[in-house]
């Protein structure tokens, strides 16, 4: 049977599974704690994004106190799969140079199955609420997302030769994740009316089996090992595994030693601000004075998917006519004005309109990341993605548990203050771009050019025997 070389139905069924239900979960522990704390059934009302303008003072005090202790919730969640997923996303994706990139994309797949089958029976026999976080551990034991996205980019990076069209390809993994989430978002809300929350956890967990059985079917290896059989002790493996991370950083000269630790800083930061500043977005939106009916927040994930579309647009153009620093600055300009905006969205129209101004948020996600593959050689492409994808789980781990915590402490008093906040992190990155034309200019003057991907194998690099 012929197999394929394509991770993109792979991303794409991922997105749309996945966000099937990621707007579900908020709005099920949010549902389940307004039930437990306030000993009274949920407020369902129509497409209105108004609220219930009886008995204001006591269901503003409600709102707050479960708003809280949603956030608090989520904070508890991200702190106990963090580690485990960090540290399975690091050493599986780093030893996929040696034995492939199948592995990272189908163990974080199983993690992600087992999840979801998790929020499907906490729902069904509607068991206590925090065994969610038990499951959200569990499934962090296979990785997680970026685990997956580690192993899709380093699979990219295999195939591709020629610099643009690795940057375009990358870019076009994030507008799949954009385009599907939004198709799968928009007919949340209208799913969670007709049929509750059951019904959605089962249609993501089958596509998620059916992803599963695509990736280790039908997908090709991109990576093929030279004697696999071989039989390789525990150590030495650790011993490669160590040695492959430590080349990416100090396998080239001083030059690019430093491009490439400043382009990995660069990207965490932005990669703590987005992730961090939006992932309070649909908390915001069932707070007062928007509170947002399941349709309208199903809605609004939609056209939030739009920045992916409007950002590969973005990198395909822009990308042929400007500096890919430019392209990169461009591009968090962008979610920093977005996020000053919806900092003081209140009412419906400000809510979907603060998507324009974050139309180009995403395109320094595919662009550095074409930027930091260049200046490692193919061989080290695992290492380098496990890095980038540990730096960023890092960074959007900590991201939201400093901002779930952030927005519990601020929401009685100014709730758009988490996106003020994460507007002015952009400010640190935007700056240190500067420092990268500092680099490229030292490159005339290096006898390895930067970003070209080169540099000497030493014996180390020796496949092992």
């Amino acid at each position: 049977m012929k197999r394929l070389h394509y991770v993109e139905p792979i991303v794409a069924i991922y997105a749309f599974s996945s966000f099937m239900i990621f707007p579900l979960v908020q709005q099920y522990v949010y549902r389940r704690l307004w039930q437990d704390l306030t000993n009274s059934s949920y407020p369902v009302s129509d497409n209105s994004s108004r609220c219930a303008p009886t008995n204001g003072s006591n269901q503003t005090s409600q709102h707050e106190e479960v708003q809280r202790a949603a956030s608090l919730f989520s904070l508890y969640t991200e702190l106990f799969s963090m580690i485990p997923s960090l540290i399975v996303t690091l050493i599986v994706v780093a030893y996929s140079d040696q034995r492939g990139r199948k592995i990272t994309i189908i163990l974080p797949l199983i993690g992600s199955l087992v999840y979801t089958l998790s929020f499907l029976a906490v729902s069904f026999f509607e068991l206590n609420l925090y065994l969610l976080i038990v499951a959200s551990f569990v499934s962090s034991l296979f990785g997680g997302i970026m685990t997956m996205l580690g192993g899709c980019f380093s699979y990219i990076a295999d195939m591709c030769e020629d610099g643009k069209q690795k940057t375009v390809r990358m870019a076009g993994v994030d507008m799949v994740i954009g385009l599907l989430s939004g198709v799968a978002s928009i007919s949340t809300g209208y799913f969670l009316r007709a049929a509750g929350f059951n019904w959605p956890f089962l249609t993501s967990a089958i596509f998620q089996l059916v992803n599963l059985l695509y990736t280790i079917f039908f997908l090709a290896e991109s990576r093929v090992v030279e004697n696999p059989t071989a039989e390789v002790s525990r150590g030495m493996a650790m011993k490669k595994l160590l040695k492959g991370i430590q080349q990416i950083f100090v396998g080239g000269n001083r030059n690019r030693n430093g491009l490439l630790g400043l382009l990995i800083t660069i990207f965490s930061l932005y990669t703590f601000a987005d992730m961090g500043g939006l992932s309070m977005i649909t908390l915001y939106e069932l707070n007062e004075p928007l509170c947002w009916s399941e349709i309208l927040i199903g809605y609004g994930s939609a056209l939030s998917t739009t920045v992916f579309i409007t950002s590969f647009a973005g990198v395909s153009l822009l990308s042929r006519c400007l500096p890919d620093v430019v392209v990169v600055l461009i591009g968090m300009l962008s979610l920093s004005s977005g996020l000053v905006f919806v900092a003081f969205a209140k009412t419906t129209l400000m809510m979907f309109l603060f998507r324009i101004p974050m139309m180009l948020a995403v395109m320094p996600f595919p662009v550095m990341r074409s930027m930091m593959s260049k200046v490692i050689s193919k061989s080290d492409q695992g290492a380098l993605f496990a890095c980038v994808a540990f730096m960023e789980s890092l960074s959007s781990n900590i991201g939201l548990a400093v901002f779930s915590s952030v927005y519990a402490t601020t929401v009685a008093w100014y709730p758009g203050f988490t996106f003020l906040l994460a507007a002015s992190l952009c400010i640190i990155p935007i700056m240190m771009l500067s420092l990268v034309n500092l680099f490229k200019e030292e490159e005339s003057r290096e006898t390895e050019p930067l970003l070209s991907g080169d540099r000497t194998i030493s014996p180390d690099d020796a496949p092992i025997a």
